[in-house]
């Protein structure tokens, strides 16, 4: 982990994995599916021990909400997600989930609004 307090410029001379602090994801901050979805990705990343772990969870979560969510832009970027994990591009899967939180949160809402009104 590197922690810097101003603006620095540094290179990196080897293979590393990084994540900026602001695309980690917390654990006490995965309180959706697509959150969940992006933690185990991250964790794909950030433990490459506990990789192939986390890849069948990744896959098992992946299919179960293809089949939750009706939204098709959310289902296409879904699809999207799995294609980018599965050609090696996890960054980008991240942001397109990143992406997708404030869909999720109308989704979400709407459906609490909806219990409460029946």
């Amino acid at each position: 982990m590197i922690r810097v307090d101003r603006k620095v410029t540094f290179t990196l001379l080897n293979d590393a994995t990084f994540l900026l602090d602001n695309h980690i994801l917390q654990a006490h901050e995965t309180t959706t599916p697509l959150r969940q979805l992006y933690f185990v990705i991250q964790t794909m990343l950030i433990d490459p021990d506990g990789a192939a772990a986390a890849r069948r969870l990744f896959d098992d979560m992946h299919m179960r909400l293809k089949t939750t969510f009706k939204n098709d832009a959310i289902l296409e970027d879904l699809e999207g997600v799995a294609g980018l994990v599965n050609g090696g591009r996890s960054f980008e899967a991240l942001r397109t989930l990143r992406n997708l939180f404030e869909a999720e949160s109308r989704i979400l809402e709407s459906s609490e609004q909806s219990a409460r009104a029946a």
